[in-house]
């Protein structure tokens, strides 16, 4: 007999929900709602209308039986926080955004985030999800490395927060069946790689461990600051140089010795910033 159940908690435990100030708790609790019925269950929110969830009547009643989505779920108090720990998100949008990652459909968002916890077991994948009147500002989606989009009807494809929820958390659940089905192993740190997707050179590409969302963000601040330094970068009139440079790092998928080395280098830029060039030791160029 089929099993149309199967338990996979597990490999879904490293996938987060973050909700971007929304502001109704009902909203919140059908989103609960939606993630539960699919096996998810790290819900966080940043700087949510109804501060907690878990006792709001709106999102209990929404929330139908998910309620320990809702007392689980972790607040924040800037998107920066809620994917700190993160090594790749994916902003879900029903449009591209300024700088932003090209959008993929769903279902290749879900194959990319299968590959990326194949890597490495302490890799976290995030979904992020924007405010239910206007989803993500831009500046939000430039924070991740990825965007999904919902196709639909052309001058008519906006969602209801939840309603996006679960097709995202569907699409998950989808992908790892099929894999599954397929023959693919179901536990450990390889538990999803699909040989025929797009980025399954991504995970096949050894044990080096991405970079989380926290050392991405202060490679950004130790940049521009270097940046800044050298005189390469006019902070009153800063154009467009940080976000082209976000999305050009964002591509690249820094791994965490990377990260370290363009550190070292933006320390170095500071000091030249500050002392000059070094001198030659043998009098020599």
């Amino acid at each position: 007999m089929i099993r149309l159940h199967p338990d996979i908690d597990a490999p879904m435990a490293r996938i987060r929900i973050v909700l971007v100030e929304p502001g109704h708790g009902g909203n919140v609790g059908a989103c609960a709602r939606a993630m539960r019925v699919m096996g998810l269950n790290e819900l966080a929110l940043v700087r949510p209308r109804v501060p907690k969830p878990a006792t709001d009547a709106e999102a209990i009643a929404f929330a139908s039986g998910a309620f320990d989505v809702l007392e689980a779920a972790h607040l924040h108090g800037t998107l920066d926080e809620a994917l700190g720990d993160v090594t790749l998100a994916i902003a879900v949008s029903a449009g591209g955004r300024e700088f932003a990652a090209d959008p993929v459909p769903p279902e290749e968002a879900a194959t990319i985030a299968w590959a990326e916890l194949a890597r490495d077991p302490a890799h976290r994948v995030a979904f992020v999800f924007g405010t239910e009147r206007t989803g993500l500002t831009i500046e939000q989606a430039r924070r991740c490395q990825r965007l999904t989009s919902i196709p639909g009807a052309p001058g008519y494809h906006s969602l209801n927060l939840a309603q996006a929820v679960q097709i995202v958390a569907w699409e998950l659940r989808r992908t790892w069946l099929a894999a599954a089905a397929a023959g693919a192993p179901r536990t450990g740190a390889k538990a999803f790689v699909d040989p025929d997707s797009i980025v399954a050179s991504e995970a096949a590409t050894g044990g080096h461990r991405f970079a989380d969302g926290a050392r991405l963000e202060a490679l950004f601040a130790h940049l521009e600051r270097a940046l800044v330094a050298i005189g390469f970068l006019d902070p009153a009139h800063p154009k467009k140089l940080m976000p082209r440079l976000r999305r050009l790092l964002h591509r690249t998928r820094l791994e965490v010795e990377e990260v370290d080395l363009l550190r070292g280098v933006c320390t170095e830029m500071e000091r030249v910033g500050r002392d000059g060039p070094r001198k030659p030791r043998d009098g020599t160029r």
